[in-house]
């Protein structure tokens, strides 16, 4: 049952509440994470404001950055699935082992981030990419706000 309800969770963070048989939830998975992107793309467009000489500069970094960001995506599914998996069972190791990709996924966000305001901030004034990673810490707070809202804490027995 838990591990159902993981499944489903990335779906519920994007405002989905639908129950997907396994075998179509990485199908499912992929459009829904191509919406994502459209929505990223859509939000940072109008946000930005970007004159056609900033656009032309900004979004072959950006898809870029979207690339390797998207790897870190696809490492807090699979935390989030492996929590789902060990959920009833949970011991101290592997709660210990998840924390630990937790906090290396973050330390590894942050440092995406900083490569890339380097290389945008290179290329375009500072302010133009010190806006973006603005407008993109707002997304990525409120996702993981999303997902905090629908992860149960774990049972600790005290």
């Amino acid at each position: 049952m838990m591990k159902n309800i993981f499944a489903g969770l990335y779906l519920l963070v994007l405002g989905f509440a639908v129950a997907i048989p396994a075998s179509a939830q990485d199908a499912y998975l992929e459009l829904v994470r191509s919406d994502l992107k459209a929505d990223r793309v859509a939000l940072v467009t109008v946000t930005m404001g970007f004159t056609d000489a900033e656009a032309e500069i900004f979004w072959p970094i950006y898809r870029e950055y979207e690339f390797d960001r998207d790897k870190l995506g696809d490492e807090k599914i699979s935390i989030i699935n492996d929590y789902a998996e060990n959920y009833e069972t949970m011991t101290d190791e592997v709660a210990q082992e998840l924390m630990e990709r937790v906090f290396k996924t973050e330390e590894n966000q942050i440092k995406l981030q900083k490569k890339y305001f380097k290389k945008m901030q290179k290329a375009l004034p500072a302010t133009i990419a010190a806006k973006f990673f603005q407008v993109e810490r707002q997304i990525i707070l409120r996702i993981n706000l999303q997902i905090a809202a629908e992860l149960p804490l774990l049972e600790t027995g005290s």
